[in-house]
């Protein structure tokens, strides 16, 4: 027999209050309280409530959409990952709806409940910066959409998800600052929530080892990803006892700002103190001295998401959630690179 769809009179019956409110909590309208709002979208996803129903006319349609979640559209690498995934899923025969949270929990929160609403078929997405509680990812994989992880990943152990080798690419960028002289590494890693924040934090610790530097809890900092919070955070290494002479960014909006920071401070880079981005932006090239970054194979990441993601639509979800870990580059420029040893 076949299970009777949750409707808006389910919900208000159930809790004892008005088809309306339930549709007004629903769309997160402001004239309802949180608590209300909160306890009416608690029990629409427990109950498998879809908020909008496909028209017959677009069933079709939206069964060859796929979504993607970003942090921003306007930095290179979330824009050249967004390249890759629309190329293979033009080739696939898929259209893609793009959803940006602007690094916001709740914004992403939304992002997931649009692409419910419109019938999406399967989604991509990076973490937001702010997000610590995946469960609103849980309404897509409860219901049997396919979920991709890439760059900031979570919940790998069930999550199929694409990324780079952070670890060891953090471990030789740090090295590479050891072998042009310096002695005081910092690390400026984004907040402690991230994937990526844990992974080249930990390539950074590994190399200080490696390199028998003494490791300093101060020359460790976790920082928002905007170029102000970056800024505000070199500030106060650089008024320690003894300031760094080499900073590792968690990424080049990170490094930008340090950057600010260091020149506000009256220090040249790099012989003040060496620097290194971790995105290889556009704009690495033309600053002065062009920043140190990693290249990462932004295109070929969003293929693979997609490809991963298109097998999932097609054929079932992994039974085993698959980790594709790609491989990047340093490209070493002037920041990094001391004219004197």
């Amino acid at each position: 027999m076949t299970k009777k769809r949750t409707s808006l009179k389910d919900i208000a019956e159930a809790l004892n209050t008005s088809v309306s409110t339930v549709s007004r909590a629903l769309k997160d309208h402001p004239d309802i309280s949180p608590a209300l709002k909160k306890q009416i979208q608690e029990m629409a996803f427990e109950r498998g409530y879809n908020q909008k129903k496909i028209p017959a006319k677009n069933k079709t349609n939206s069964a060859k959409t796929i979504g993607i979640i970003v942090p921003d559209m306007v930095t290179y690498f979330f824009s050249a990952v967004i390249s890759g995934v629309e190329n293979y899923a033009k080739e696939k025969g898929y259209f893609v709806v793009i959803t940006n949270s602007h690094d916001r929990a709740d914004q992403e929160e939304k992002c997931v409940n649009h692409l419910l609403e419109i019938g999406a078929c399967g989604v991509i997405s990076s973490i937001a910066q702010e997000t610590k509680n995946f469960s609103h990812f849980s309404r897509l994989t409860t219901q049997n959409i396919p979920l991709v992880f890439f760059d900031r990943v979570a919940e790998t152990d069930r999550i199929s998800s694409v990324g780079i080798d952070n670890t060891n690419i953090a471990r030789e960028l740090t090295c590479h600052f050891h072998e042009n002289g310096a002695k005081r590494i910092a690390c400026l890693a984004g907040p402690k929530n991230l994937s990526i924040s844990h992974e080249r934090t930990a390539g950074y610790l590994s190399a200080l080892i490696d390199c028998n530097q003494t490791v300093n809890n101060a020359y460790m900092v976790n920082t928002m990803l905007d170029a102000d919070s970056a800024e505000k955070a070199t500030n106060k290494l650089l008024q320690l006892p003894e300031p760094p002479d080499a900073l590792l960014c968690i990424n080049d909006t990170v490094a930008f700002g340090a950057m600010r920071a260091i020149r506000n401070a009256g220090l040249s880079i790099p012989q003040d103190i060496a620097l290194s981005g971790f995105t290889n932006e556009m704009h690495a090239t033309v600053v002065e001295p062009p920043l140190t970054s990693v290249a990462q194979p932004t295109e070929e990441m969003g293929r693979e998401a997609a490809k991963m993601l298109i097998e999932q639509i097609e054929n079932g979800i992994y039974k085993v959630p698959r980790q594709i870990v790609m491989k990047s580059k340093i490209v070493i420029r002037s920041s990094s690179v001391k004219s004197e040893l």
